[in-house]
């Protein structure tokens, strides 16, 4: 039980995940809580950067593509991520973008059930995943649907005879609302169709097993929880029953069997190869292999363990310090039905936000009424849980949110 800020900092003192707070690049009096958005920067980053530009492409220029493994890139920081998601070190690549990622494996869903038109994901997913399937489908030009469903109670009811594919984002960008992986793969597949997840708020922040249960497909992003830099590579995960017998639309030379053997015709490599597209971003796939190594030795178990206190415990002391303020929590109350984010909804959140921003506590908004707060374990202390409350508090208590400063919205909010 935290009562008053002491018990914070006990909690902190007899954390195991306690020190590797220190890898990363946190200035003072910052209280972030938006690792659920970008991931803060490592210390050791700057360093491997740094010997990229200097060493390798500074000095040894194209010779790294081999000397400094710059080639094989996209397998050795997908094997690094793979061990993060229950999947095989030979089953993930990192490459492109989340949403040419997702490009990718929802055209080679739709080629795998080529007589069914329908894509089922859910209206309140990440816009992205929806804007693709609904240009997929359009530049198909082969009639298919989107078909949204408002949760995954309809999922029974919305999958028929004509779906082909249901793609959805195990961890709700606006709520935290976890799903059951294995649960909901398995209810697709009795259906018929193919089942694509989007990890981008799952992976680093909790345990997947992707093998398990069975997935097709899978997409995410390096800059939430996994700490790559803004804009990171994305990863594609690609069953291994299925890597020789699936093709993507974006057949570029990466992909081919035999790249450097310069045919005028695309041959498939046979394995997660042939999810590759074009010649990967070295600088920031440096970035993002140096910032998984910390992964090494850290249990997912005891990352998941820290996030559900941590969230406990922001729950429970919002509840009761800021009761009476309109807040209500738009996030599963049960911990097995959320991921590492608490959203509290109110109708002044941009402002509010905005306030807590400047007194250096950072979250997030989203639209239309959303406080969000993200629980990244590697480097949130439970003082800072305690702190946030604090600042919550008094931003309520005064209305200091109602300063004109804090309406202005920017390019991104």
């Amino acid at each position: 039980m935290v009562t008053d800020r002491n018990d914070a900092l006990k909690l902190d003192a007899q954390d195991s995940l306690a020190a590797l707070r220190d890898a990363f690049v946190l200035r003072d009096g910052l209280n972030y809580l938006d690792g659920n958005s970008l991931g803060p920067m490592q210390q050791c980053v700057t360093e491997r950067v740094q010997r990229c530009l200097e060493k390798e492409w500074g000095q040894d220029l194209i010779a790294s593509w081999n000397s400094a493994g710059w080639y094989r890139l996209p397998q050795t920081v997908g094997a690094k991520i793979a061990a993060l998601i229950g999947a095989g070190k030979d089953d993930v690549a990192v490459t492109d973008s989340t949403s040419v990622n997702l490009f990718k494996v929802l055209a080679a869903a739709l080629s795998m059930r080529p007589d069914r038109g329908v894509i089922v994901s859910e209206r309140s997913n990440f816009p992205t995943d929806l804007y693709i399937a609904e240009g997929l489908a359009e530049f198909a030009g082969r009639g298919h649907e989107l078909r949204l469903i408002d949760s995954t109670d309809e999922l029974n009811g919305a999958i028929d005879e004509d779906v082909a594919a249901v793609m959805l984002t195990q961890v709700n960008y606006r709520t935290g609302e976890l799903h059951d992986m294995a649960d909901v793969t398995s209810k697709v597949h009795d259906a018929g169709a193919v089942m694509i997840w989007d990890l981008a708020h799952s992976a680093g922040a909790l345990p997947v097993d992707l093998a398990a249960a069975n997935a097709d497909f899978a997409i995410g992003c390096g800059y939430k929880y996994l700490n790559g830099g803004p804009g990171a590579p994305a990863f594609v995960y690609v069953a291994p029953r299925l890597q020789d017998k699936v093709a993507q639309p974006l057949s570029g030379w990466f992909g081919h069997t035999s790249p450097f053997a310069m045919e005028p015709s695309f041959k498939a490599a046979p394995t997660i190869h042939r999810f590759l597209t074009g010649t990967p971003p070295i600088l920031s796939m440096v970035a993002l292999d140096a910032a998984l190594d910390i992964w090494s030795g850290v249990s997912m178990e005891a990352v998941r363990e820290k996030s559900v206190r941590l969230c406990e415990l922001f729950i429970a002391l919002v509840e009761e310090r800021c009761a009476g303020y309109s807040l209500s929590l738009a996030s599963p109350r049960d911990a097995a039905k959320r991921g590492s984010q608490i959203c509290f909804a109110h109708e002044n959140a941009f402002p509010i936000m905005q306030a807590l921003i400047a007194r250096g506590v950072i979250g997030d908004f989203r639209a239309p009424d959303i406080l969000r707060f993200g629980f990244a374990p590697l480097y949130v202390r439970f003082v800072d849980v305690y702190d946030a409350v604090d600042h919550l508090l008094d931003v309520l208590k005064t209305e200091e949110w109602r300063q004109d400063r804090f309406m202005v919205k920017g390019a991104v909010t």
